[in-house]
């Protein structure tokens, strides 16, 4: 735990009592106190003379509180002078010492035990037992919210994400690695998707305006039972990765809404190749310039709507049938009937994922 916390409540005692004191940890280390080091040999005497974690030592006009039990020393708090107000000031500090330290480690405790669950550490018999002894709520909903930065991630993003979402009983900011953080949320049941899509969008505009800083969310499916945040961790993983595919220009991606690319992405390369050579017998999609990629696009963006989709592109209808019947010709595939659009449509898909698979080696 931090140093600076202890250093701030000791400094506020020292306003209400005026006199000097301080904390030694267990390796006999002055970690905070409100005037110099003390001398080694009096931290020394001290740490010898320790057994009884209920009584006070005096040494060279201070007084000493050993903090712990009989088998474990935590630390030792000390005041100046060797008089009842020396007692009762090593005695407050040690109380309130103490309640900051539970509260600490509990709260560490927490968050390395969602984290163990999130990334399958952590087995599935042992997650009820833990979080009952950390006050760790079962049954509510939560959901997780990936981040990818495009760059490797720095404490500030994570000061940022706390700052942004402050309740740390129902929110949880792990660090996966150097450019992921997974954000665990607690929510109401029956939360909407497009609630979570805001949740997301504040977190990718907020980072991106405090620490310049370009990311990318999955978001998973809410889960009920804390038992299933992997699932939904593992949900968030894939949307981000499906998301790289098939919607670079997006930077929030939810796994309920991948559709068909969710599909598609799960499928073996080798069945993937074969469904492209079975639609397209007469050319391969290559054999389509960029022009024509940009018109099918379109058409499909409108629904097969010809007139839309000539508006859009600033050609005349004729034109446009011109450019599908070419597209026929090529691939033998009419974009102007619903099914064999939606088969066209699905082997575009497929050649994505078979180019971002080539692109990985």
């Amino acid at each position: 735990m931090s140093n600076r916390i202890f250093q701030n409540v000791i400094f506020q005692l020292k306003d209400l009592y005026g006199r000097r004191l301080g904390v030694i940890d267990t390796t006999g280390s002055v970690t905070a106190c409100t005037y110099g080091i003390l001398d080694a040999t009096t931290v020394d005497h001290i740490l010898k003379k320790y057994a009884d974690p209920a009584a006070f030592y005096s040494y060279n006009g201070f007084t000493y509180k050993p903090v712990g039990n009989r088998n474990k020393l935590d630390f030792i708090t000390f005041c100046e002078g060797v008089d009842e107000t020396a007692r009762t000031c090593c005695s407050v500090l040690a109380i309130t010492l103490s309640n900051i330290k539970v509260f600490h480690d509990e709260k560490y405790d927490k968050t390395n035990l969602i984290k163990n669950i999130i990334l399958d550490n952590i087995l599935p018999g042992d997650i009820l037992i833990k979080a009952k002894e950390l006050h760790l709520p079962v049954d509510v909903s939560r959901v997780v919210f990936l981040i990818q930065a495009e760059n490797s991630t720095n404490f500030s993003i994570f000061d940022i994400l706390q700052n942004l979402f402050p309740e740390k009983g129902k929110n949880f900011i792990v660090n996966i690695d150097e450019r992921y953080l997974a954000l665990i949320k607690e929510v109401r049941p029956g939360t909407e998707a497009k609630e979570f899509e805001k949740i997301a969008k504040s977190i990718t505009d907020t980072l991106y305006t405090e620490a310049l800083t370009k990311v990318y969310v999955g978001i998973g499916s809410i889960c009920n039972n804390i038992r299933d945040l992997a699932l939904s961790y593992k949900e968030a993983q894939v949307a981000l990765e499906v998301g790289k595919v098939f919607d670079t220009d997006k930077q929030i991606i939810s796994y309920e809404n991948l559709g068909i690319g969710r599909l598609i992405y799960q499928l073996p390369t080798t069945l993937c190749e074969l469904f492209l050579s079975e639609v397209f017998r007469k050319e391969s999609i290559e054999a389509l310039d960029q022009e024509t990629i940009l018109t099918i696009q379109k058409f499909f963006k409108h629904n097969l709507n010809v007139s839309e989709t000539a508006r859009e592109l600033f050609v005349h209808r004729n034109t446009l049938v011109y450019r599908l019947d070419k597209i026929e010709k090529i691939t033998g595939l009419d974009l102007r009937q619903f099914d064999q659009a939606v088969t066209f449509k699905v082997a575009m898909m497929v050649q994505k994922y078979l180019q971002s698979n080539a692109n990985k080696f």
